[in-house]
């Protein structure tokens, strides 16, 4: 019988992957994980084989059908999907939450665990029978019937509310267009965004080749360039104010804001903690909701002081440079004048830099350095993407959109097939937002005389497009995101862990980070630099006075973007540990009122990041937003060790994947830091960095 959504074969049958296929074979995965479990209620002689190891395989099938319809939800949405996701997404909520609760199997487990041959077991192996029945008291196993009964209608109705908030998000996003036939709207904008934006007006049915239009969306390469360069004002305000009515109106996400709240708040009183941070954190490096948030307002009072006086250096250079008085900001106007500034500070231009960032030679430069540091190679494979009932082409690995590219990625030394994954990098329409990795299937090495079993994942984005004969040119914040994710990859195709609930990027949220901020590095070192930033046509490196202004202005403005991402941290903690502080209140006073020491004075207040907070809301970061801050403390202190024995340093790079990369969730996050640095990590690395302190 034809099941492509649980089909264990390496490759995916994507053209195959049909909603009607989806019921099909996600029920059928259902009802075979629900046996499986039965199977171990019923087990006499426990063994490891039959009650843990069994568990672990009991929902593979499952969880690989669920990936690849949420996946494919994610980068070719339609109405078809969604119906489908939103039609099974309770039954397998439903299923999921059943595992934990069920009273027969944590009795079968806990007296597995009680065997005298756990000690005989690895210690891999004797960890994952210690965090599984941690798991399994975190999700309801030790309540009453009756709570239990309640715990599975929370996590049901919980999913369905994150999932219908992403789709809000996604369509007000997709529901704003700007198109404009005035090419004076567009002084001071780069070439390459005002081409983007004719292309992009073009394809979807505006002006012609004789008589241009330009089309604007809420997609970030379309609204980041306005922002930061365009000279008509009534342009940025225009974008500015479209970027605030997202999640309002028909699409207005409050209701589900406060819903959410409020059932978060109630699961993790119902499993005995007082705030849902807490029960979020309890096992992450910050050991409780409170920590974080002592983190996140410690972080803000050394930032505060560095970020009013950068914005305030902004304020007077506006004013000097518009021959007006500006007592107070407009909002749209503040990312101008930034970039104004940098620009006559430094003499740097950030878009000069877009013609030596082509795509392909940032991904082969990347893989350049990475093979050198982990001893590994990259093999590109042909793509196809065919239709159903079409013939793949021999030798070709089928993807789900043209633009798709695949890898293999193999040990240099053993020759061993460690991963392979899927690369998509532009926006489309039916693409969810942002830049994102994820695990398709976990392998594991070669045990019991068995070989090696690849990972399988993916890694997508939205960069800049290719416009016309040129091809994708990026920016440098493009070329970080690009190194970001791409650590996450590597976390994940390096794991070398023997069970697959502790492999991979399988860590606490606030170590996850450490692997992919860490890459972003390497888009900084003059030496990294020269790998891979060459000119599109002349294969010229960037010239040495270019990247001398650009590392010079590496820390302009890095106290204001620093509070950026501490507003979201405070926002997102603040919330899920003083919930009850907050329950049913406009998200718009909330926000004012969270973080009044957060911002600086405008003319006008945006509406509340927290309508589009997919992080948090839909997203699988609720009180866990603070990690991108935990993890940079962390990534800025490990790469003093690189600073200091060479970014390339081969024993180095082979030290971090054995260390960390290969390691997964094996062991505690702190003790497989202290291996790598031989030292707890030092917190004022990041700020020495980013010169705030």
């Amino acid at each position: 019988m034809n099941t492509p959504f649980t089909d264990d074969s390496f490759h995916v049958s994507w053209s195959q992957l049909t909603p009607e296929c989806a019921r099909n074979d996600i029920r059928a995965a259902i009802e075979s994980a629900k046996a499986a479990i039965e199977a171990i209620c019923q087990v006499q002689e426990p063994t490891y084989e039959n009650t843990f190891a069994a568990l672990e395989n009991s929902a593979k099938a499952l969880m690989r059908g669920w990936g690849r319809l949420s996946h494919l939800q994610s980068v070719m949405d339609s109405p078809e999907l969604r119906a489908v996701v939103n039609e099974l997404m309770p039954e397998v909520v439903i299923y999921s939450s059943s595992v934990t609760l069920n009273p027969q199997l944590y009795a079968a487990l806990k007296k597995a665990a009680a065997q005298p041959w756990v000690q005989e077991l690895s210690a891999v192996k004797q960890r994952f029978i210690a965090e599984t029945l941690a798991d399994f008291r975190e999700n309801g196993a030790e309540l009453t019937q009756e709570q239990k009964v309640r715990y599975a209608e929370l996590s049901t109705k919980l999913s369905q509310l994150s999932q219908t908030f992403g789709e809000y998000v996604l369509d007000s996003t997709n529901a704003w267009e700007y198109i404009t036939t005035d090419a004076e709207e567009l002084a001071g904008l780069p070439e390459s965004a005002r081409e983007s934006a004719r292309q992009d007006a073009l394809s979807k049915g505006h002006g012609s080749e004789d008589a241009p239009a330009w089309r604007f969306t809420l997609q970030f390469t379309s609204i980041q360039p306005v922002l930061t360069y365009a000279e008509n004002e009534g342009l940025r305000s225009r974008i500015w104010h479209a970027v605030s009515e997202k999640g309002t109106g028909k699409f207005d996400t409050q209701p589900f804001i406060h819903e959410i709240m409020a059932l978060r708040a109630e699961k993790a009183a119902l499993l005995g903690y007082e705030r849902y941070s807490d029960y979020v954190t309890s096992r992450r490096m910050a050991g409780s909701g409170t920590a974080a948030l002592n983190f996140i307002n410690n972080l803000h009072d050394r930032v505060k002081a560095p970020f009013l006086a950068e914005q305030e250096e902004i304020r007077r250079f506006a004013e000097q440079g518009s021959g007006t008085s500006i007592p107070v900001m407009k909002p749209w106007d503040i990312g101008y004048w930034s970039e104004k500034r940098r620009k006559a500070l430094y003499d740097f231009d950030s878009e000069e830099l877009r013609p030596y960032f082509p795509m392909q030679g940032v991904l082969e430069g990347m893989f350049s350095i990475y093979a050198g540091l982990y001893g590994i190679r990259f093999e590109q494979r042909a793509t196809a993407c065919i239709q159903p009932g079409e013939v793949l082409p021999e030798g070709a690995v089928e993807v789900w959109h043209p633009e798709v590219l695949f890898y293999e990625v193999y040990d240099e030394e053993s020759n061993e097939h460690l991963g392979s994954f899927y690369a998509d990098w532009y926006p489309r329409d039916s693409k969810r937002g942002g830049a994102w990795m994820n695990c398709l299937a976990c392998g594991c090495p070669p045990m019991n005389g068995q070989p090696r079993v690849p990972h399988l994942a993916l890694m997508c984005g939205n960069m800049s497009r290719p416009v016309g004969d040129k091809p994708a040119l990026l920016t440098h914040g493009e070329v970080e995101t690009v190194f970001h994710e791409f650590g996450h990859l590597l976390h994940q195709i390096l794991s070398d862990v023997e069970v697959e609930s502790l492999a991979g990027c399988n860590v606490a949220w606030d170590f996850v980070e450490l692997p992919s901020q860490i890459n972003e590095n390497w888009c900084w070192e003059s030496e990294a630099l020269d790998r891979f930033a060459r000119h599109w046509q002349t294969g010229e490196p960037l010239p040495a006075e270019l990247k001398r202004k650009m590392l010079a202005a590496r820390n302009c403005g890095a106290a204001t973007f620093a509070m950026r991402q501490l507003c979201f941290g405070k926002l997102d903690l603040e919330l899920h540990t003083n919930t009850a502080t907050y329950a049913g209140r406009d998200v718009e006073e909330v926000d004012r009122e969270i973080l009044a020491d957060y911002r600086i004075p405008t003319t006008e207040q945006s509406n509340s990041v927290l309508r589009c907070f997919t992080h948090i809301f839909d997203g699988g970061y609720e009180s866990g937003y603070y990690s991108y801050k935990w993890a940079e403390m962390l990534e800025a202190d490990a790469f003093s060790r690189f600073a200091a024995e060479g970014i390339f340093n081969p024993a180095t790079g082979r030290d971090f994947r054995r260390c960390i990369l290969s390691q997964g969730n094996s062991r505690p996050a702190a003790e497989l830091y202290r291996d790598f640095m031989q030292r707890d990590p030092d917190p004022e690395a990041m700020l020495r960095r980013s010169g705030i302190c």
